[in-house]
């Protein structure tokens, strides 16, 4: 009997190859053409079958044919924000800017500030606000998720009276003179219906507002993270986000409540709190203790997402906002554990390059800069400038020199804390929601938080031209 690998064997079923091909082509060309024909003799067959008429059905098939139409619409939207966005961060990036200026401001360049209502409708359309508005919800919440993951709290311990006082300062000073401009705006950008009160405690958390991560990205950019003062600096910072954010729940909670009911919900606001910190936080350092290596199973991620979720439920059931929770959450969970560093790892980039862009797109179609008209309108864009940077300024620097820093370091302390970036932006559209601020002050405000990041990186190479490593810690 030959072997089936000799050379015999081989050169048979060389040579019987094209009689098999032959038949599996005539069997397969059969195949085809009976299926074929069967199924036109089921089609006929069936078009003479009468169904029953539903109007449930006919509606649903209504609304299945247009939702090609609007994924269609928002792919586009979310593809030209993206793209607008990289190139102008680039641009940016390029004159030392951060990355987040191009990206907000291609927003803004896409909606009907600059293009006007008929050719910002062929990207952004107003009926795709309301789908661009829940996607934007939706990353600003994991986006507020991954800010509370960063905060060093270790880092926090061991600077907290000089953090406490400067950042409580930076927030005390430009609060005040937030309020009392409130006094000057409320009559020329206001309406009846939003009391006064929901109004100035609105201007002045918009005015004490510092963006912790552009903060830090502008440290790292500089090589200044590692430094005494870029770690003040962040201290400062995360002890001014986790303050102004209590305060924000707190207006928001008279915002959208009657008088009898804001005290109702302010209570519930900082029980909560409480039980985040004091029940929350220790069962998490325990569950999270078992899950210490590099690689985080399903279950693990699921819970972690699931208490996100529940988190963000409860905010906005006790009447603040979702984003409020979410931040909270990762606030208590432990910042140097294996699910902070693989969840902000792996939440970053989907967050910022994909989920982002819709909120910029959404912030960019609410901003009508075109509404600013005529010379007094500019005047106060300018003042809320103004007040914004004196205030957030002036109050950094007083406290930062009681506390023993030098001229130069607080100068560069308080250029830092003016810096407010996409943080400013989601208290912004909150207050939009809430209709506590005109679509005309939003456009000022916008400008405003534009204005004050800006400016930051320049002043700091100005002050500290050569990032000084000596004071590391």
């Amino acid at each position: 009997m030959p072997d089936k690998d000799s050379p015999t064997t081989a050169g048979a079923a060389s040579r019987s190859s094209p009689l098999s091909l032959l038949w599996t082509s005539v069997g397969y060309g059969l195949m085809v053409v009976v299926a074929i024909a069967l199924l036109v003799l089921i089609c006929r067959q069936g078009e003479t079958l009468q169904a029953p008429s539903d109007p449930n059905f006919t509606a649903l098939r209504g609304n299945v044919a247009e939702a090609p139409n609007v994924l269609l619409r928002v792919l586009i939207a979310l593809t030209a924000v993206i793209v607008v966005g990289l190139i102008l961060a680039k641009c940016f990036a390029y004159v030392g800017q951060p990355p987040v200026i191009g990206e907000v401001i291609a927003g803004i360049l896409l909606g009907p500030s600059l293009l006007g209502p008929q050719a910002s409708a062929l990207i952004l359309p107003t009926s795709l606000a309301p789908f661009l508005g829940v996607i934007s919800q939706l990353g600003v919440i994991l986006y507020m998720f991954t800010v509370g993951l960063s905060l060093q709290g270790e880092r926090l311990k061991h600077r907290a009276r000089a953090a406490v006082a400067i950042s409580h300062a930076s927030i005390v000073v430009p609060f005040l003179l937030g309020a009392l401009l409130a006094l000057n705006l409320y009559p020329k950008l206001s309406n009846s219906e939003v009391p006064f009160t929901s109004f100035a405690l609105f201007m002045g958390v918009a005015m004490s507002i510092t963006a912790f991560p552009v903060l830090a990205r502008i440290l790292t950019d500089r090589g200044m993270m590692h430094t005494e003062l870029g770690i003040l600096a962040v201290s400062c910072a995360a002890t001014d986000d986790v303050t102004a954010w209590c305060l924000l729940a707190f207006v928001v909670a008279v915002a959208k409540s009657r008088p009898d009911q804001g005290v109702v919900v302010a209570a519930a606001t900082v029980a909560y709190i409480g039980v985040m910190l004091l029940m929350i936080r220790p069962l998490l350092r325990r569950v999270i203790s078992r899950w210490e290596s590099e690689h985080l199973s399903r279950g693990a991620v699921a819970f972690v997402f699931i208490a996100l979720l529940l988190s963000a439920l409860v905010t906005e059931a006790i009447g603040i906002h979702a984003i409020f929770g979410a931040f909270l959450l990762g606030a208590v969970i432990p910042a140097g554990s294996a699910v902070a560093r693989i969840l902000s790892r792996q939440l970053e980039s989907v967050v910022t390059v994909l989920l982002l862009p819709s909120f910029f797109a959404f912030t960019g179609m609410r901003t009508r800069i075109d509404l600013l008209s005529g010379l007094d309108q500019w005047l106060i864009c300018g003042l809320i400038i103004l007040v914004a940077t004196a205030g957030k300024f002036g109050g950094t620097v007083v406290a930062a020199r009681l506390t023993g820093l030098d001229w130069r370091s607080t100068m560069a302390l308080g250029t830092l804390m003016n810096t407010r970036g996409l943080m400013e932006l989601i208290v912004l559209n909150i207050g939009l929601d809430l209709q506590v601020i005109s679509p005309t002050l939003f456009a000022m405000m916008v400008i405003m938080a534009l204005t004050t990041t800006m400016i930051t990186a320049p002043v700091l190479r100005w002050l500290i031209p050569e990032p000084t490593f000596e004071a590391e810690c």
